[in-house]
């Protein structure tokens, strides 16, 4: 299968990286991903470009440099650097409370949009698709879940309702779109034409057909409700230009808000939609993206103006991940995958409550749905009724929740029933009550068909009397 050509110059650490044509072309073979695009950035200049496998397994096309790939979660530092642009326009505050939420009863702030910024603004998981042509079928209103579930900025909660709301205010503050904005005010003034943010790439390079991991192509388009945080395309190459040079864009004080991480784990923190590294080591910088044929991640080592990115055309992230750990290990000194892993160990744990009977309601957006939980005496399984319809399923719990389980029972709502077909329990208990999430969500990925949704909804139970 034919290989772009790198584009090298004499970066000392490039002499370590002459196998790397093999490496990806073995490691894509070997986890059966159909391409992947790299790039290296040093000192503001391409020193590597290079792409290996297919863009499009149909018609054999092959992956090019040039090529385009979805980027997934790699749009929240687009949206934040059109933020803080705007901040330093005196378009928007960045501490001001967001004004789509002030009216929200809920006793206590409106989250500002640092907090959002940050991921700290009180919402809940939250990721809905539509896939195929922009008028087809029905899809997710997420209005009614883009309500904060708790106080701002007491807890990190990695959130796209969050980066919906932020899209919401950059259009509110300029009078553009999203898109319009970021094109005009972040793409075009870092030169970076082949940036794009949409349901799908329009050009002028080629972009990567999506794949499940058993070679299934999604379709071209792919719309959601938080574009902000989804939507974003590029080349490798571009993308790793604009992880370098972003804070072109912004003021000095602001440039280093964007790196004034909070801890998420003990070696990661996040700051002002960037991932920082914490800890020994220099400071490392970084996005990964993950979702429905996509897996890609953008990292930038500051003190050695280096920027990779890694890109790929299948949900599985395997590929990207030893792609990415192999440079990164050849080109920094002392990396550890845990400076870009935002993982937090959470182990699961025996649960242990009170009592074995609980009754209590699920919300959703079309009212409130009655449920009963019953824990076998061991509390190590529960079964959920639900809809005149009962699954049991493992129980147990964790540092976070008290009671934690996923069922085989589907919502009766209009929006679980597009692509939610499953639903799980994340609760915490509090003076004799249980309170939480109930996530109607599609388990195993797109292992069958494509992606599906997921969506949170409070769900509050109570210890049954005669429990």
């Amino acid at each position: 299968m034919p290989n772009a050509p790198s584009a090298l110059s004499g970066l000392n650490g490039l002499n370590g990286l002459n196998g790397l044509a093999e490496y990806c072309a073995s490691t894509i073979e070997e986890h059966h991903c159909p391409s992947v695009s790299t790039a290296v950035v040093e000192h503001g200049e391409v020193v590597l470009a290079e792409a290996h496998g297919l863009a499009d397994i149909a018609s054999g096309r092959p992956a090019t440099p040039e090529t385009a790939y979805a980027l997934a979660s790699i749009t929240k530092p687009m949206t934040a650097t059109a933020i803080c642009v705007a901040a330093d326009q005196g378009l928007l505050d960045l501490d001001a409370p967001v004004s789509a939420f002030t009216a929200c009863d809920q006793g206590w702030p409106a989250p500002t949009a640092r907090h959002l910024l940050r991921h700290r603004g009180g919402f809940g998981a939250h990721y809905d698709f539509h896939y195929g042509d922009p008028g087809d079928g029905e899809r997710i209103d997420a209005t009614p879940y883009a309500v904060p579930h708790r106080a701002p900025d007491t807890a990190f909660e990695y959130a796209n309702l969050g980066y919906r709301a932020l899209g919401n205010l950059l259009e509110e503050a300029t009078g553009q779109s999203l898109a319009d904005f970021v094109r005009e005010q972040v793409f075009e003034p870092l030169g970076l034409a082949a940036l794009h943010l949409g349901p799908t790439y329009p050009g002028p390079a080629p972009r990567a057909t999506r794949y499940t991991p058993d070679g299934r192509p999604y379709p071209p388009y792919c719309d959601t409700s938080h574009p902000g945080a989804t939507l974003g395309w590029a080349p490798a190459a571009q993308l790793a230009l604009f992880a370098q040079s972003y804070d072109r864009l912004l003021k000095p004080e602001t440039a280093a808000a964007v790196r004034e991480a909070r801890p998420v784990n003990p070696g990661l923190g996040y700051g002002l939609g960037w991932c920082l590294s914490r800890g020994a080591g220099p400071l490392v910088q970084s996005h990964g993206g993950g979702m429905g044929g996509v897996a890609a991640i953008v990292v930038t080592v500051p003190e050695q103006r280096l920027s990779v990115s890694v890109l790929t055309n299948s949900t599985d992230k395997t590929a990207r991940d030893r792609i990415t750990h192999h440079i990164l290990a050849t080109l920094v000194p002392g990396f550890t995958s845990e400076s870009i892993s935002p993982f937090t160990a959470d182990p699961a744990r025996p649960t242990n409550l009170p009592a074995t009977d609980w009754r209590g309601t699920i919300s959703t957006p079309e009212g409130d749905i009655p449920v009963s939980l019953t824990l076998s005496p061991e509390n190590d399984r529960a079964r959920l009724h639900l809809n005149g319809e009962s699954a049991e399923a493992p129980a147990s719990a964790s540092q976070t929740y008290a009671f934690q389980a996923a069922f085989p029972l589907q919502l009766p709502t209009a929006d679980a029933r597009l692509n939610s077909p499953s639903l799980s329990l994340h609760l915490h208990h509090d003076n004799g009550s249980l309170r939480g999430v109930a996530r109607a969500h599609k388990p195993g990925g797109d292992t069958e068909g494509l992606l599906g949704n997921l969506l949170a909804h409070p769900c509050r139970l109570s210890a049954h009397p005669e429990g």
